[in-house]
C-alpha cells in the first residue's frame, strides 16, 4: 500500500495544494485529527477515520492494506510534515513496516502563515518550541531579529509574552495569532508589552520582532571579568569559571543551580551556554542578589532566576538540576550536596574551595554522598601586569576544582 504523510497546512480546504486534494481524493484510507479528516469528504463507510495516536494509525494502515494491498492511504498531518510535525514519530514507527511505501507531501507551516500575515520575511527566524516545556524566551528574543514561537501546554503564549517583556524586550514588535485556518482565527498585533496582556488559547504562535539584538563579540565560556558589575562581592575569575563550566559538562536544556552565586559570573556564563535551559542562582546576600540581576540582563542571559535565601532552606521546590555549581556554602556544604543528590542522583557537582579545610570538607561529603571517585584539581592562574617597562606575572590565589557525578 502507498501511503502519503500529507502536510495539510491550516486545516482549511483552499490551504491544500493540487497535489494534496488529489491524493485524498483518490486514497482508500484518509485518517488524521476530526477537523483535518473533515477535508476528505465522504466516500465508503470506514474510508475516513478520526486518530491522531500513532499507534493507533499504524494499525489502521496496516489493516487497510491487508485489504487493498494495492491500495493508497493518506495521514493528514497539520502544518507542514517537517515542521515539529507528528509526522516525525509516525516515520519511526512505519520504517518497521517495509509492506507500505512511504512518502512526505508538504504543506503550509504555522511559520510560513503568520510571517505571511504579518508581511516578515520568515527566512532568517530563529524557531523556539515552547510547547509542553520551559523555553528560554527572552534569551532567544534578546539574541535573534526575529523569533517564532511555538506555545501550548505548559507555557502559554501569555507565559511567553511575559517572560520577554519582564525581561526588558516589551518594546518589539509581536504578532499572535490564534487558531489560525478555523473559524475562530484571530491575529493580534502590537508590542510585546500590550499582547502580554491578553490569554491566548494552545492553538497560538508567537513572532517577536527585535530591532536591535544583543551583539556579542564573544561566546561562553570566558566572558572577560570586567564585563561584570562587581561591587563589593567576590567574583570566580574568569580562568577559573571557564573551567567551572567546562566541568558542569552542560547541555543546552540543561537545569543548572548556581549555590551562593555572588556577582552571578558563573550564573550568566551557565546561562549562555545552556541557553534553552534554566539557571537558578542562589544567594543570600541583597547585594549580591541585584549584582546578579543586573549581570544577567546586561549580558543576556534572560534564563538566569535569582533565589534569595540560604541554602539549603532556598533550593527546596526548584527544579531538579543536571548540574550543580557551590561556590559559597556558608558551612552548608553537606546539606547542599545533599539536597542536589536527592533532587537528582545523577547530578554533576562541582564545587570550588580557597581553603584546604574546605577542600578536606569537599572530599569528606563527596565520599559520603556521590557516586564515584571525584576529581580534585588545584588550579593556578598568573595575570601579566606592566610595572615601568616591563611585564611581571602576579599570581591569583591558587583555587581547588573538585567534581563529582553526572557519569551516567
Amino acid at each position: 500500500m502507498r501511503v502519503s504523510i500529507v502536510g495539510a497546512g491550516m486545516g482549511s480546504a483552499e490551504g491544500l495544494s493540487v497535489r494534496a486534494s488529489r491524493l485524498i481524493a483518490e486514497a482508500d484510507l484518509v485518517v488524521g485529527a476530526p477537523r483535518l479528516v473533515a477535508l476528505a469528504g465522504g466516500g465508503h463507510p470506514g474510508r475516513v477515520m478520526a486518530l491522531t495516536a500513532a499507534a493507533d494509525v499504524v494499525d489502521a494502515l496496516l489493516e487497510a492494506h491487508a485489504r487493498v494491498p494495492e491500495g493508497s492511504a493518506v495521514v493528514l498531518m497539520s502544518g507542514d510534515v517537517g515542521f515539529h510535525s507528528g509526522a516525525t514519530p509516525l516515520l519511526r514507527r512505519l520504517r518497521a513496516h517495509p509492506e507500505l511505501t512511504v512518502q512526505l507531501v508538504c504543506g503550509t507551516s504555522s511559520l510560513q502563515e503568520l510571517c505571511a500575515r504579518a508581511g516578515v520575511p520568515w527566512s532568517g527566524a530563529h524557531v523556539v518550541s515552547a510547547h509542553g516545556r520551559r523555553a528560554n524566551a527572552a534569551g532567544a528574543v534578546a539574541a535573534h531579529g526575529l523569533t517564532f514561537f511555538l506555545t501550548g501546554g505548559e507555557m502559554k503564549a501569555h507565559d511567553v509574552l511575559s517572560q520577554v517583556r519582564d525581561a526588558g524586550w516589551g518594546l518589539c514588535e509581536a504578532w499572535a495569532a490564534s487558531c489560525m485556518g478555523g473559524g475562530d482565527e484571530r491575529l493580534r498585533h502590537g508590542t510585546v508589552a500590550e499582547l502580554a496582556g491578553a490569554r491566548y488559547p494552545d492553538l497560538t504562535v508567537v513572532l517577536v520582532r527585535n530591532e536591535a539584538p544583543i551583539a556579542r563579540s564573544f561566546q561562553a565560556p570566558g566572558i572577560p571579568d570586567e564585563r561584570f558589575e562587581r561591587g563589593g562581592v567576590p567574583m570566580t575569575k574568569m580562568e577559573v569559571r571557564t573551567l567551572v563550566v567546562s566541568q558542569l559538562r552542560l547541555r543546552s536544556d540543561a537545569v543548572v543551580w548556581d549555590v551562593g552565586a555572588g556577582t552571578g559570573s558563573v550564573s550568566v556564563e551557565c546561562g549562555l551556554a545552556a541557553p534553552e535551559g534554566r539557571v537558578f542562582a542562589v544567594e543570600r546576600g541583597e547585594e549580591g542578589a541585584g549584582l546578579i540581576e543586573r549581570n544577567a540582563r546586561a549580558l543576556g542571559a534572560a534564563n538566569v532566576e535569582v533565589v534569595r535565601g540560604c541554602a539549603p532552606e532556598a533550593l527546596a521546590g526548584l527544579p531538579a538540576p543536571d548540574a550543580v555549581f557551590v561556590g559559597g556554602s556558608g558551612g552548608q556544604l553537606g546539606a547542599i550536596v545533599r539536597a542536589a543528590l536527592d533532587a537528582n542522583p545523577d547530578a554533576r557537582l562541582v564545587i570550588t574551595a580557597i581553603s584546604l579545610e574546605t577542600l578536606a570538607e569537599a572530599q569528606r561529603v563527596l565520599a559520603d554522598a556521590a557516586p564515584g571517585e571525584p576529581s580534585i584539581a588545584c588550579v593556578s592562574v598568573a595575570r601579566a601586569r606592566k610595572a615601568g617597562g616591563s611585564h611581571l606575572m602576579c599570581a591569583l590565589n591558587p583555587v581547588y576544582l573538585i567534581a563529582a557525578g553526572g557519569e551516567r
